[in-house]
Order: structure tokens, then C-alpha cells, then sequence
């Protein structure tokens, strides 16, 4: 099916990527010139890395979807950081082409979708360094409805309340990236439901936003990961703005709403990297 080439599922290990100074500096060459500050203001070679292929990942899916040389491929941003593509061709196959980008510690992915918005948001979680799970958990009680508090503080020993934690924060941070808004928006009015994490609704003050999905799972060992799909009328005015379309007929929006969530392909730097 034509629109299903647009709903890619991409994953990076970083760890496995080790590149000379030379090797880097070449690859950082390959993006645009406004994007390198974004890197390169980083100290730690790690951090470099995550930030290079957060980037990578973007322009590398453009460029197989469509088919525009790196050089060629406008990537821009809303105000709230958003990223979008600004595309030269009228008549798109996909009216509105979006992505989002997570990372965290070893593992970058991205997602995009052909019409609905996209939120995506990866976290390989463990233990705290300096503090016990109970104190680290606690620290963010502000941003969770009583419901789910309580459905964390009883998940168990610390390690599964941790875990409880991350499923839900994850499903926060996807919708918020979806819509746009990113960490301005208030966490505390989102109110996730669930059955042992499927047929996962949301309610925004206390009202259920329909016409959207979600997926939640673990991908691999300790790395959880959700993924927010919906309706580009709930999108930030600022991308609403630059978006090709968010208006279609019923039927049409079906399609797109319900098309398959793919498994995550796991692709390497050197593959994503031009010739």
C-alpha cells in the first residue's frame, strides 16, 4: 500500500558507531552548516554522537522517502522546536509528512507519519545514580494525575515502581511531541488509561481526546518506547502554520489513522551515511 511508505519506524545503536575524529568531522560535513552548532557544542564525544544522529536519522529518511539529495533537503523548526520539512514539490503523495526524533543513552530513533501527527519518545532506564528509585520517582509527583500516581506508587518493589514511572512518562512526552508543544505544555493534565498497556486512551483535563493511538512497549531489555498518533488539529498553531494540510474527508482520515505501526528497523550510522 503507497500510503504505508510513509509510516517508518527507524532505531540506532550509537555505541556501536566508532568513528576517528576524522571520520566524524566528515560525517558532521555531510549536514547542512546550520545544523553542526547543534553538535559540536557538545563536549563529550557520546553526547556528539547522539546529537549527530539525531540529526542524521532526519535527513537520512527524507532523503530515502523521497529522494532528495542531502544538500537539498530544508529542514526547519516551530518555535517550540518541532521539526518539519519544506518541501518545493506541490501535490506531495503524503499532505502531511511529519517525524519526531527521541534518544536516550546507547539509542536514537525516529518516526514519521504520512498525514496524522507523530510523537515518539525512547528511554533505556535504570537505576538511579545518586538517588533510591522512591526519591528520584518522587521528585516528579507534580507532573502525574492521582490516578496514575497511584497506579506507580503500587507497581511493587523500586524497580518496578521506576518502571511504572517510564511507561507512563514516555506516553506524556510522545503526545506532547506530537502536538508540538514539547515540555511547555502541562504534563499533570494528561491522564493515561490502559489494559496491561493496550487499547491506551488519554484524557486531557479530565476530557478524553479522541482520535488518537497509542503504542507502548518494550523494544528490547530495559528500552521502553511509545508512540502518539493523531489528528494534526490538535498541533501548535505555530505548525499548523507551515503543515501542508490537516483538513480531509472522513473516509480519507481513516486511512490514515489506521494504518498498520510497523516493527522499528534497526539501521547502522555507516547505512544511513551517504556514499
Amino acid at each position: 500500500m503507497k500510503m504505508e511508505r510513509g509510516v517508518q519506524r527507524w532505531i540506532v545503536d550509537i555505541s556501536l558507531w566508532k568513528p576517528s575524529p576524522t571520520e566524524f568531522s566528515l560525517a558532521i560535513s555531510l549536514l547542512p552548516s546550520h545544523e553542526h552548532s547543534s553538535i559540536t557544542r557538545y563536549v563529550k564525544i557520546e553526547d556528539k554522537k547522539r546529537a549527530f544522529v539525531s540529526r542524521l536519522l532526519q535527513y537520512a529518511l527524507v532523503h530515502e522517502m523521497f529522494g532528495i539529495p542531502f544538500d537539498e533537503i530544508n529542514i526547519r523548526r516551530t518555535v517550540e522546536g518541532k521539526p518539519y520539512v519544506v518541501f518545493d514539490k506541490v501535490g506531495l503523495e503524503f499532505p502531511n509528512y511529519n517525524f519526531n526524533v527521541s534518544h536516550h543513552g546507547d539509542f536514537v530513533a525516529i518516526a514519521s507519519e504520512p498525514f496524522c501527527l507523530v510523537g515518539l519518545d525512547i528511554v533505556s532506564h535504570g537505576l538511579p545514580v545518586e538517588q533510591t528509585a522512591p526519591e528520584f520517582v518522587n521528585s516528579f509527583s507534580s507532573y502525574f494525575s492521582s490516578m496514575e500516581w497511584i497506579e506507580i506508587m503500587s507497581a511493587g518493589s523500586s524497580n518496578d515502581m521506576l518502571k511504572e514511572f517510564y511507561r507512563y512518562w514516555t506516553l506524556k512526552e510522545a503526545f506532547v511531541k506530537a502536538i508540538g508543544t514539547g515540555l511547555r505544555y502541562s504534563l499533570a493534565a494528561l491522564e493515561f488509561r490502559h489494559i496491561n498497556w493496550t487499547n491506551i486512551s488519554v484524557n486531557v483535563h479530565g476530557k478524553e481526546a479522541r482520535g488518537w493511538k497509542f503504542w507502548h512497549f518494550e523494544l528490547k531489555e530495559s528500552l521502553y518506547v511509545s508512540i502518539a498518533r493523531g489528528s494534526p488539529f490538535m498541533a501548535t498553531e505555530s505548525y499548523k502554520e507551515v503543515v501542508g494540510q490537516i483538513e480531509c474527508d472522513e473516509d480519507a482520515y481513516d486511512l490514515w489513522f489506521n494504518l498498520p505501526n510497523p516493527s522499528f528497523l534497526w539501521r547502522s550510522v555507516e547505512e544511513l551515511i551517504p556514499n
